[in-house]
């Protein structure tokens, strides 16, 4: 016979047992969403990192591409290219005389067909005169008709008969190929999908994020070490920290409009560069750093402080020298995280004008640029069907350095930790 005491252990067991399945079941959902998300991304935009050229013979007429000696530097980047590279189009097609006809077959050519032979003949100007064969870029339309992305049949077909067929013949002859894409990756924004890269967008997030750290860093470190070894205990210090705590909870667009309203309105910083974005950037990331500091420094057994103290070091050595050095793993790690949900804000980056359109590829802080995820919400807004595999690649590169920051910051505790222990 079952004792009421059995019956009290088992329905427990039970209960446990059920909480266990529901923890189980709810990791077992989140992670099945996870999955399904990132396979989304990776699968409609991985194509983003190769794109698809035609195989042309070109005709470097210097006459065709208004050049004239001596060829430097400046002359051929002044040339017009997109005639010879349209006549070398037009040539695997000779039945092909129709003006009106012509210009429909050159519509398979990207713009950056003129721009690959323009960056041909700066590097190997001896060849105007000669016919050479290169490699340019289909627009966007076909290149993504050869990924796959877009229909060659039904309601949302982009391509007449015609164009189809030239397609087909090109193919049928080899002369399209897929090659990496390393515009993707090296270059700047531009209006043509086929042409767009996230170059500039990186760039002008690394230049923001590393202002970012150079300013929230050693201030956030500072702020830390004094509220919490040396500041008195009075009502003011309790009302920053207190400050302190809720600034690290305000949405990211407040910071924005003050760095709108002081940074750009009253000192008059440029605007749309990494400077004031990484200014504003570390106005938002340096409560969690100065948090993430406090808890560290919190966390040091007294024991350490006593050691020192009675080894005859003063106050202040016993912070710098002892306190700090044990509580930086938790330090770095504060620092890592908060410059990781810094590299995500957009909503700051928009309000002091980093989201207009920037071709180039900012050299230093104060040239304008975009940033990352100012980058995704532009191309996600394009109607181009090219943008969708950009932004989808924009997203994978974003949430790699997102995992490396997050992977850093445990290789730089576990190696801080096994230095100071």
């Amino acid at each position: 016979m079952i004792t009421p005491n059995e019956k009290l252990v088992r329905k427990r067991k039970r209960a446990e047992m059920r909480f266990r399945a529901y923890g189980i079941l709810s990791l077992a959902a989140a992670g099945s969403v996870l999955l399904f998300l990132i396979l989304t991304i990776v699968s409609s935009g991985y194509t983003a990192f190769f794109r698809a050229t035609v195989e042309l013979d070109v005709q470097l007429d210097a006459s065709r591409m208004s050049l004239a000696e001596p060829y430097s530097q400046d002359v051929l980047m002044q040339g017009r290219y997109t005639s010879v590279a349209r006549d070398a189009l037009y040539a695997q097609f000779p039945d092909v005389t129709d003006r009106k006809i012509r210009r429909s077959l050159a519509k398979m050519l990207s713009v950056g067909g003129e721009l690959a032979v323009r960056d041909y003949l700066l590097e190997y100007a001896d060849r105007i005169g000669s016919t050479v064969t290169l490699e340019l870029p289909l627009s966007s339309d076909f290149d993504q008709l050869y990924k796959g992305h877009l229909p060659r049949t039904g309601e949302h077909i982009r391509f007449s008969k015609q164009q189809l067929q030239w397609y087909d013949r090109l193919m049928a002859k080899g002369s399209i190929h897929y090659r990496f894409n390393s515009q993707f990756l090296f270059g700047g924004d531009s209006r043509y999908p086929e042409l767009a890269g996230i170059g500039g967008a990186v760039a002008g997030s690394f230049y923001a994020l590393l202002v970012c750290f150079l300013l929230a860093f050693p201030l956030g470190i500072a702020a830390a070490t004094y509220l919490e070894e040396f500041a008195p205990d009075t009502r003011l210090t309790r009302v920053i920290e207190a400050n302190i705590n809720n600034l690290a909870a305000v949405p990211s667009v407040i910071f924005g409009l003050l760095g709108l309203a002081i940074f750009l309105n009253v000192f008059g910083l440029p605007r749309s560069t990494p400077l004031v974005g990484g200014m504003v950037l570390s106005l938002m990331t340096l409560p969690t750093i100065i948090i993430a500091t406090r808890a560290s420094i919190r966390s040091v057994s007294p024991g350490i402080r006593q050691a020192a103290l009675g080894m005859g070091a003063s106050p202040v050595q016993v912070v710098f020298h002892h306190v700090l050095p044990v509580a930086m793993p938790g330090t770095l790690t504060g620092t890592i995280i908060g410059l990781a949900q810094a590299l995500g804000e957009t909503a700051p980056l928009l309000m002091i004008g980093m989201v207009a359109f920037i071709a180039n590829v900012p050299a230093t802080p104060l040239d304008a640029s975009a940033a990352l995820p100012v980058q995704i919400f532009l191309w996600a807004e394009s109607a181009e069907r090219g943008f969708v595999e950009k932004t989808s690649a924009a997203i994978m590169v974003i949430m790699t350095f997102l995992i490396l920051m997050n992977l850093l910051a445990v290789i730089i505790r576990s190696r801080t930790q096994t230095r100071v222990e």
